[in-house]
């Protein structure tokens, strides 16, 4: 916002909300907001879109990182979704299998791959769906484990360890996002390749990771958010999908669980973590 001019204080009043990782909280979140009057609400991920809409048809709502925004109904079209919603939507469909894949090509014969997820994240739904169709090509059967809170996260893996997984992918959530470190640090321990969606994993100690530029997607919310003060109405605003991917790979991690990654793997990666 302040590359668009914004100043905070000055010609720009944030009023944050954060769920700290309760969606629960997030309907009244939402309606403190439509009380403020505010001009525009930024949810960020589909829960708090959701709360956003049912809390308003009027307010202008930028969401972020929401997963297949069409797919789940939270918009008509992509090309004009109408309403009082615009913003980016994540390609996640594709995710899963690329994940799943790279963990193929660093241990050939897994046999069990644990899916770390959140039942409360409405995006899991289409991933979990992609991953089953993918896993019917070959001999992997999907171990799905969900995701509660942090101090939940020992139990999870032990979970993982009891059914015997043999690698772990950790889909895309705002919890996982903000644990990233202890999910690295367990799935070290435990002594399980790991493959996530933001290079955050990776630089907190994780195997691997494919996805898209969350930080992208929230400079452009700022552009839509301009659009918006400036007059123009969200629905009328064509939603935006990512059209590039990045790889993350941390050799030294894969050094420490005695991994070779494939030279493949390591020539597409935009970054390898020495």
């Amino acid at each position: 916002m302040r590359e668009l001019g914004y100043i905070e204080g000055k010609n720009l009043m944030i009023e944050w909300r954060f769920a700290e990782d309760d969606y629960e909280r997030l309907p009244s979140l939402a309606a403190e907001l439509v009380q403020l009057k505010v001009d525009v609400i930024v949810a960020s991920g589909s829960n708090a879109t959701r709360a956003a809409r049912n809390a308003t048809t009027t307010i202008p709502i930028v969401m972020v990182n929401v997963g297949d925004a069409l797919g789940s109904g939270i918009v008509k079209s992509l090309a004009r979704p109408g309403g009082n919603i615009t913003g980016t939507s994540l390609v996640l469909v594709d995710i899963g299998p690329k994940q799943l894949e790279m963990l193929l090509s660093v241990v050939p014969k897994l046999s069990r791959v644990a899916v770390l997820f959140n039942p409360g994240n409405s995006s899991y739904s289409p991933i979990q769906k992609s991953l089953q169709t993918a896993v019917q090509k070959t001999n992997v059967k999907i171990l799905p484990v969900e995701l509660r809170p942090p101090q939940e996260i020992e139990n999870a893996f032990a979970m993982m360890k009891r059914e015997k997984a043999e690698a772990v992918i950790v889909l895309p959530d705002p919890i996982a996002n903000d644990h990233m470190r202890q999910i690295a640090e367990h799935a070290a321990k435990n002594r399980l390749p790991s493959v996530a969606s933001i290079r955050e994993y990776v630089d907190a100690g994780g195997l691997m990771s494919y996805g898209q530029n969350f930080s992208d997607n929230y400079r452009g919310a700022a552009t839509y958010v301009d659009k918006i003060f400036k007059g123009a109405h969200p629905g009328d605003l064509p939603i935006e999908q990512p059209t590039k991917f990045e790889m993350f790979i941390n050799r030294k991690t894969a050094k420490a669980l005695r991994l070779t990654i494939p030279q493949s793997l390591l020539i597409s990666a935009d970054q390898v973590i020495e």
